[in-house]
């Protein structure tokens, strides 16, 4: 099966790395992935592109509706037979899916990866449900605010649970070149974030945690991994808070389960999440988890198990937990192998890639199933007819 996944571009953030692993680890006796970025690769998308079909710049911009008709030849030419569209609103949801239903897909389907603004399922791609085979979220409790909240139908809403690479992350001993590197002194507690410098992730709680913890851990220090529009903020309210000496921003990198395993519990302070990636890279690494209560957060992070759920916007808790657990390593680390067992059973790579492969082959053979049926009873003579011979029909 010809699969061709639709997307804006291919920054450095969770559900585009999700993307990247979702293609390769596809069975390639079964699937041919290809990867559609409507305006431009971005860094993600250039790796990929040494290593499948990649297509790009068929949006100029907005209002470019010629893109409907660049896109449809495309899968045409490319004979694609299912369609995923990756991303919650926006063009490449409510083109993707036009496209592909212009052009006979079989299968159209949206991977939607967050929940709330800034992202939503905006009324034109709402319109677009009935040609819509699945809505694919990436959590129970994600499928069910899909339902609830953006509208799409509930018969149609499939949830394929993220996954990461449980052997990509794991523990491993703490790099002390690494810690020279970012600049955190030898033996001092580490609490870091992973995470797009964007407003929904919302760094400045971070920074008012860390504050709030160097009044009683004034050792501590403090990591923020990730890159993104926010960057110069958060670097003006470090200042302003007096945190240049221990918050270390060490932008975009390669080498997170190196990161990790310098953290000795890992934050986590959004205002909304969906089903973040970085928890559960973190929980395979056996860090134990600090984060807001959000989203589908508790289906990961089980408090006093796996980890410490604290109400959204509150620094003060925050701050307790990461003294309670600089103070019981014991604890921390029972949290953390107790996180890595969770993962492994429940939000593994292997079942994502699964779940994603079976979901695409149930539609596909259910719908042309259907269009066999149909063939044949066009092909029935009527009780008074003799049989004559009729048109073939062409099903992918």
């Amino acid at each position: 099966m010809k699969v061709m996944f639709v997307i804006t571009c291919m920054p450095v953030g969770g559900a585009e790395t999700l993307l990247v692993a979702l293609i390769r680890g596809m069975d390639r006796s079964r699937f041919e992935p290809e990867l559609c970025c409507l305006k431009y690769l971005g860094p993600l998308g250039e790796t990929l592109a040494a290593e499948i079909p990649t297509f790009t710049g068929l949006l100029a911009h907005k209002y470019d509706f010629a893109v409907l008709g660049r896109l449809t030849r495309l899968m045409r030419q490319r004979q694609i037979e299912a369609v995923v569209t990756v991303g919650t609103g926006g063009d490449k949801m409510f083109w993707g899916r036009l496209a592909g239903w212009r052009a006979g897909v079989p299968v159209i389907c949206s991977a939607l990866h967050s929940t709330g603004l800034p992202d939503h399922v905006e009324w034109p791609n709402r319109l677009l449900s009935p040609i819509t085979d699945a809505f694919i979220a990436v959590a129970r409790s994600h499928g069910q605010y899909l339902i609830d909240h953006e509208g799409c139908p509930a018969a149609k809403v499939r949830v394929v649970p993220n996954g990461v690479d449980t052997e990509r992350f794991r523990p491993q001993v703490p790099d002390s070149a690494l810690r020279r590197e970012l600049g955190i002194p030898p033996g001092v507690p580490v609490a870091g974030i992973v995470a797009a410098l964007r407003p929904e992730k919302n760094h400045s709680l971070f920074l008012a945690a860390a504050q709030c913890t160097l009044k009683q851990r004034p050792d501590a220090h403090f990591l923020i991994v990730g890159d993104g529009p926010q960057r110069a903020r958060i670097e003006a309210l470090r200042s302003e808070l007096g945190l240049d000496d221990v918050v270390h921003l060490a932008g975009t990198r390669q080498d997170i389960p190196a990161l990790l395993a310098v953290m000795d519990v890992f934050v986590l302070t959004s205002h909304m999440e969906a089903n973040p990636v970085s928890i559960l890279e973190a929980l395979a690494c056996e860090r134990p988890v600090v984060a807001t209560a959000v989203g589908s957060v508790p289906e990961t992070v089980i408090d006093g198990k796996t980890g410490c759920l604290v109400k959204p916007g509150d620094a003060q808790a925050i701050a307790d937990r990461l003294v309670e657990l600089f103070g019981d390593r014991e604890k921390a680390a029972a949290l953390g192998r107790a996180g890595r067992r969770h993962v492994v059973e429940h939000w593994s790579l292997n079942r994502m890639i699964t779940g994603y492969e079976d979901l695409l082959e149930e539609i596909y053979q259910a719908k042309t199933l259907r269009s066999r049926q149909a063939a044949s009873l066009l092909r029935s003579p009527g009780p008074n007819s003799s049989p004559s011979p009729s048109p073939g029909v062409f099903c992918r």
